[in-house]
């Protein structure tokens, strides 16, 4: 069977059990468009958390960037995982004693202000926006190879897709929706990282084939890896060349800034109890680590693949991959020198005795291009495995997408319905009314959301840690101050968020879409003025700094919050007993 018929069997297969579960479980109350009623189990709402988690960056983007970056790639790893450690231990359990499932509903209730409330809703719309263009991405990316339609339409069906069921089953059916898509995502990732693990290293286990020996020879993959790097202009694949500080910018602005994502800490409401909470943090972080250590393996055999594959071989004898992926744009040969074959190096080295070498071989700069976010993609392609498993992933890379999208949407549509139509508005409506209004918030949620998708600000990973970055620097000090720190008043936390925002925000503009100095094509020259040798990738950081900075200087010269306030932070720092969310 081809690969077409494979790719509409598997995914449409997947959408019809996804549209299937939704109709199933369709919300019939604002509760259970919320927090689907509180009802979920441990292990289920673990399954769905880990999906909600693993988006299109983690399953498609993360890969690639290590792909290309080597060890300095590690930065998402580190930061991702340790993010969800320090959101599982030191935030979730206190936020859901507290009761309140919504960020900014924590945050108003906490600061005692309907300002504070309206500044948390901002940096959730904000962060959530930014997180979810990422997403769309990645859906277009998807349609575009496997559908082989352009990425514009391609985002335009994974818009009617998720408007269906996020609209329709609200937190219940995109719970048991995400417990299906964890299934496919996983499975999809896994299956060609074995066979290529066995195909390469002959053991079946990808994390330790990437650390074992080519097939026939006694020569380790990571070291062939760094010879084939090596030799064409690149650094060392497992040596870093990001400055430290940059490094530890990223891993920290991505770690505090997962603790500050609304649509992950919102799961931790559909559970009964705060030791149910806890439990399925722990099977998330469990079924999370599945795929964030098959990550490095994937990108080890997909580099080695690539290269082996295209470079110093004919355009004509290229395989059919090869053409399909050049359709969509995301993969481009241009032949500088005119010989038909393909020359892949990196013509931006600063090897001095390198670049005459290859000018005297006649080759006049790289002639591959390649987008970072095609990797896993087209990873089994390259390997030549059946098509059976390229279609599979295709489907698996749909779910983390859609999984995703689906979670930030609802965080979208409630932050609208309940925190400013039902909190500040029009605290009298009725739950029928609330529930339409939150349906109506999705469905423009979705086509704003569609419009980042097909005018996206970067490649997927990129996007979602400018989203983390966002995160980091406006929501995670107000959250861990209210929690830890009783004497903090809403002075300094509003203070304190309204600066951290607007600082990350100026710092992105500035540095990665160059507003201020030219546009995108001056981004580029731009690297040299980055603060303190920070990307904006990292800059949540220096942000979130900032903020704190801000917050303590002002609550020191502002009154102290009521003294009832103060009691409810000693009261939630014992995370047992808590009951049902409420709203």
């Amino acid at each position: 069977m081809d690969l077409q018929t494979w790719t509409y069997i598997i995914v449409g297969v997947t959408f019809a059990l996804y549209i299937g579960i939704s109709i199933w479980s369709r919300a019939g109350s604002t509760k259970e468009f919320y927090v689907a009623g509180g009802e979920i189990s441990p292990l289920a709402n673990g399954m769905a958390t880990a999906a909600d988690w693993m988006s299109a960056a983690s399953f498609i983007s993360m890969a690639g960037i290590i792909s290309f970056d080597g060890y300095d790639g590690a930065v998402y790893l580190m930061g991702w995982t340790g993010g969800y450690v320090l959101l599982a231990l030191l935030l979730a359990p206190y936020l859901r004693k507290f009761g309140k499932f919504t960020v900014p509903d924590f945050i108003g209730e906490r600061y005692y202000s309907n300002a504070a409330r309206t500044v948390a809703v901002i940096c959730a719309l904000v962060v959530s926006f930014t997180y979810v263009a990422g997403q769309m991405r990645g859906v277009g990316l998807v349609f575009s190879k496997f559908l082989e339609v352009d990425i514009d339409t391609g985002v335009i069906i994974g818009m009617v897709i998720v408007l269906f069921y996020a609209t329709l089953g609200g937190m219940k059916g995109i719970t048991y929706t995400q417990v299906a898509q964890y299934c496919v995502l996983i499975f999809a990732f896994m299956v060609p990282a074995i066979f290529i693990s066995i195909q390469m290293t002959g053991n079946p286990i990808p994390q330790l084939g990437m650390g074992g020996k080519v097939i026939g020879t006694d020569t380790y993959l990571l070291d062939k890896l760094n010879s084939l790097s090596t030799d064409l202009g690149f650094s060392v694949y497992t040596d870093g060349t990001k400055p430290m500080i940059d490094v530890f910018a990223i891993t920290l602005a991505l770690m505090v800034g997962t603790a500050g994502l609304p649509h992950v800490i919102v799961r931790f409401f559909t559970v009964k109890r705060v030791k149910d909470a806890r439990k399925s943090a722990g099977y998330a972080l469990v079924l999370i680590a599945i795929l964030y250590t098959t990550a490095p393996a994937i990108s080890v055999f997909a580099k080695t693949n690539l290269i082996e594959t295209v470079n110093g071989k004919e355009y004509t004898s290229m395989p059919a991959w090869f053409t399909k992926w050049e359709t969509t744009g995301l993969l481009a040969f241009e032949d500088k020198n005119g010989d038909g074959k393909i020359q892949y190096y990196n013509d931006n080295s600063k090897d001095a005795a390198f670049l005459a070498a290859e000018a005297a071989k006649g080759n006049k700069g790289s002639e591959l291009t390649i987008d970072k976010d095609i990797m896993v993609l087209a990873n089994p392609e390259i390997a030549n495995l059946p098509n059976w498993v390229i279609a599979l992933v295709a489907a698996g890379a749909l779910a983390a997408a859609l999984s995703t999208a689906a979670g930030l949407l609802l965080v979208i549509s409630a932050s609208v319905s309940h925190d400013i139509i039902k909190k500040m508005i029009n605290p009298n409506i009725s739950e029928k009314g609330e529930l339409w209004a939150a349906r109506i918030a999705a469905a423009v949620a979705v086509i704003i959301a569609g419009y980042f998708g097909i005018n996206p600000p970067g490649f997927v990973a990129a996007v979602v840690a400018l989203a983390f970055g966002l995160a980091a620097a406006s929501l995670f000090p107000a959250i861990i101050l209210g929690i830890f720190d009783k004497k903090m008043n809403k002075e300094g936390a509003i203070a304190g968020m309204v600066v951290g925002l607007l600082l990350m925000i100026y710092y992105m503009l500035k540095f990665k879409f160059g507003l201020f100095d030219g546009g995108k094509d001056a981004v580029a020259g731009l690297k040299e003025g980055w603060w303190f040798g920070i990307s904006p990738e990292g800059f949540g950081t220096i942000a979130m700094i900032v903020n704190f900075a801000v917050a303590f200087t002002v609550k020191s010269f502002t009154p102290a919050p009521p003294q009832d306030v103060q009691d409810i932070v000693e009261h939630i720092r014992i995370p047992s007993g808590a009951g049902e969310a409420t709203h």
